[in-house]
């Protein structure tokens, strides 16, 4: 019998913006490149605190700097942060960010290096960081109704039984989360060619039909402009093919199996958008596993579902990554990487309601503080998704 999630509740830190985290982290966030050594020198001085070091934010214009702020003013917004360090190279970009993060109300604080220097911007950093993870550190948890949890989903290096297995269970979760009011988020919009028109069917009225449509033309039109002749190296990928995927086609159909037989998409988000109310989000994304989940976070996503046919090891320093597999070959040689073996659905040992009921009991052990196998292994994969080159 399936869980009765009525009412069902997590224990999450509630922030001041009223957005429930899972995480309680402090992050010391860099504005570009210049200031990553900055950054981790204060994570490396201060216990509890982590670093998140990432290769641009100099020279970028247009949409791709608008991307840019979005994407690291949403990371410090995020719910599992409690407090934010800021370090940029420039005052301005550096205030920018902290104006945006501010605007939820957390602690936040930013230091440029010009005219200071690295060691002045560590050490008043790291007074900072101190401060703020003192502070952080006698927060408690509080109990908190299912419809404030806001998940998402992508999935990676996908298989035959990624279709048949791993991604219906993310599908039959969503299905039962969806009801109850919880937040939900699909994307990775590559990958659901030859697929389109049945995540367009499933779309709420004809507006949200018609902002989907228009984003996957988009990006379909992207792919047709800088493709070569042979797309096979990237969609599908060399682990798609091996384990059994032909075609773009087949995998779509695959990815499409996490939305689930009952959810409609009620709407339709840009790269690191945030949702406007509760129900199934599509966002226009890539389909490279770090971008996506980096992405979700940004948008203020809290718990991540992340099906796996050969073995994807992805992590996030933000949101707890939940990997699930169906394939028993994965299970045995990776099983440390894996939080949820649904291997035995393809032996009929397992329902496809058992299989959901497993991932929505490990959700909300990692809910309350269980750490995930990607957290456990130190996976804190973090990447910036470019939209072109910089000036």
């Amino acid at each position: 019998m399936s869980q009765d999630l009525s009412n069902a509740t997590f224990l999450g830190y509630r922030r001041e913006n009223g957005r429930v985290g899972v995480r309680n982290h402090v992050i010391i966030l860099p504005v570009d490149d210049l200031s990553n050594a900055a950054c981790e020198a204060v994570a490396h001085n201060i216990a509890g605190t982590m670093a998140l070091p990432h290769p641009y934010g100099r020279l970028q214009f247009g949409e791709d700097l608008d991307l840019h702020f979005r994407t690291l003013i949403g990371t410090g917004a995020n719910p599992n942060v409690a407090a934010v360090v800021v370090i940029g190279i420039e005052n301005g970009w550096t205030q920018r960010i902290v104006d945006g993060i501010a605007a939820t109300g957390k602690p936040v604080t930013g230091f440029g290096i010009e005219q200071h220097g690295d060691h002045e911007t560590i050490m008043k950093a790291s007074k900072a960081a101190k401060e703020y993870v003192q502070w952080a550190s006698e927060l408690r948890r509080e109990e908190t109704p299912l419809s404030e949890l806001w998940v998402s989903t992508k999935c990676g290096e996908s298989d035959t039984t990624s279709g048949c297995g791993a991604n219906p269970t993310v599908g039959n979760a969503f299905d039962k989360l969806y009801p109850h009011k919880a937040t939900l988020l699909f994307g990775e919009t590559s990958e659901i060619t030859g697929g389109e028109d049945l995540v367009a069917a499933r779309c709420r009225n004809d507006e949200v039909r018609e902002r989907f449509m228009f984003m996957f033309n988009r990006y379909q039109d992207l792919i047709n402009r800088h493709k070569t002749s042979d797309l096979s190296d990237s969609q599908p990928t060399k682990g798609n093919i091996e384990g059994g995927l032909t075609t773009i086609e087949e995998k779509a159909l695959g990815n499409i199996q996490k939305i689930g037989k009952e959810c409609m998409v009620d709407g339709v988000l840009d790269k690191a958008e945030a949702p406007t109310g509760p129900g199934l989000w599509f966002m226009d994304s890539s389909s490279a596993a770090a971008e996506m989940v980096t992405l979700a976070a940004a948008a203020g996503y809290v718990v991540h579902f992340f099906p796996t046919g050969q073995g994807n090891i992805i992590g996030n320093p933000i949101i707890p990554v939940i990997k699930i597999c169906a394939n028993p070959r994965t299970v045995r040689t990776m099983s440390e990487h894996v939080d949820v073996d649904v291997s035995a659905l393809l032996r009929k040992e397992m329902t496809p309601d058992g299989a959901g009921d497993a991932l929505l009991d490990s959700m909300f052990r990692t809910a309350n503080g269980r750490l995930t196998s990607a957290e456990a292994l130190g996976h804190r994969e973090f990447v910036l998704t470019r939209l072109y080159e910089s000036a």
